[in-house]
């Protein structure tokens, strides 16, 4: 009867000690859920037989490299974030791949890193998202950094015949990246907030321009011109120790500075309030004037007829009216650049006319944009 008793207790014993593991072990996992990590890829500009800008002696290739190596390193350190590099060595990589590798990452961010370099003595760190160039200087920057396509096979058939040489090539390349502008624009807002106060770098600010390597990414993309080879003491500064660990403490900063932002909600709402505005450039004249052709933005079609004033249109001024058949129309701004109509339909929806578009004229008659698109620019 005891050893019955001891037997029966023994295996009550048992069950309690199993059951109560079970609930620890289930509420445990209920109370940490694992989380996914977050996937940065880094993209050191050029490589192999690519050696990019070379003034002075001082090589992009490898300071871009070391800069890469020394910021992977530093996020390789955070348990919940994965770093995937496009190479690790002097080894060349087409732009396509590199696009390639981020996409197949399903990566959280993406950020490619070049020197600069110029005739002049031009000095100051610039980080740039895919966009249409605003002037000549970043159009020379997007041309000089995607002639690399020239060393590739096939590469007409790569990148759907895009000439790096032609500006007309450039329109269209940001279709692919304007779901993630806005977030891009904070990624490079921080990097550049870094480098002014941090590394006590010139600012250049916030760019846009056409850059392939951005082009194909499928996340928030930046492309960092860390500053220019060409001026001497730059050019020292960041073939140095100490200044190619400066630079990529401040990418890193930024990196960690965004990925918290992401997980305390702050990116919520973040279209309708961009972190930062693009850098303002002075300009005499857009560089994509289309001869002939007119874009504006179509507000509304209504059959009444409306003062075109400001009071009618949530402030908005150069509104124009226009009879079509039994509809007027109401359009705003006028103008053959085509970034220009961007900005006036991003004015626009601000303004609260989310369902505006943009339309195109060739004289007085109305025609696609896309077709307006493959008309020569000046």
């Amino acid at each position: 009867m005891n050893r019955y008793f001891h037997m029966r207790t023994n295996f009550f014993a048992v069950l309690i000690f199993l059951t109560s593991s079970i609930f620890a072990f289930a509420a445990t996992s209920d109370s940490k859920p694992p989380r996914e990590k977050f996937v940065v890829v880094l993209d050191a500009g050029h490589g192999g037989k690519d050696p990019g800008n070379t003034w002075n002696g001082y090589i992009e290739k490898d300071i871009a490299l070391n800069i890469v190596l020394k910021v992977g390193a530093e996020l390789e350190k955070l348990a919940d974030v994965k770093v995937i590099y496009t190479r690790k060595t002097d080894v060349f990589i087409t732009l396509a791949e590199r696009a390639n590798i981020a996409n197949k990452a399903e990566a959280d961010l993406f950020v490619s890193v070049h020197m600069n370099g110029h005739k002049s003595q031009a000095q100051g760190t610039e980080t740039f998202v895919l966009g249409l160039h605003r002037n000549e200087d970043n159009l020379e920057v997007a041309m000089r950094e995607n002639q690399v396509i020239f060393l590739e096979e096939d590469y007409e058939v790569t990148y759907d015949g895009f000439n790096p040489n032609s500006p007309e090539s450039y329109i269209g390349l940001t279709l692919m990246q304007e779901e993630y502008l806005d977030q891009s624009i904070m990624l490079a807002d921080l990097i550049q907030k870094n480098f002014t106060n941090v590394n006590k770098r010139v600012n250049r600010g916030v760019k846009q321009a056409g850059f392939l390597v951005l082009r194909q990414t499928y996340m928030p993309s930046v492309l960092v011109e860390a500053g220019f080879l060409s001026n001497k003491s730059e050019g020292a500064y960041l073939n140095s120790s100490n200044g190619q660990s400066a630079i990529s403490e401040s990418i890193v900063q930024a990196v960690k500075d965004y990925k918290n932002s992401i997980n305390l909600g702050l990116l919520d709402g973040i279209e309708a309030d961009p972190a930062v505005a693009l850098t303002t450039e002075p300009e005499e004249q857009p560089v994509d004037i289309y001869d002939g052709i007119t874009f504006k933005v179509q507000l509304a079609a209504t059959g009444k007829k409306i003062d075109p004033n400001p009071k009618n249109f949530n402030g908005l001024r150069e509104v124009s009216r226009s009879k079509e058949g039994k509809l007027f129309k109401y359009y705003y701004g006028a103008t053959s650049s085509y970034s220009q109509i961007k900005d006036l339909h991003d004015a626009a929806k601000r303004s609260g006319y989310r369902d505006s578009f943009i339309v195109a004229f060739r004289g007085n008659d109305k025609l696609s944009v896309n077709d307006a698109l493959k008309t020569k620019m000046k």
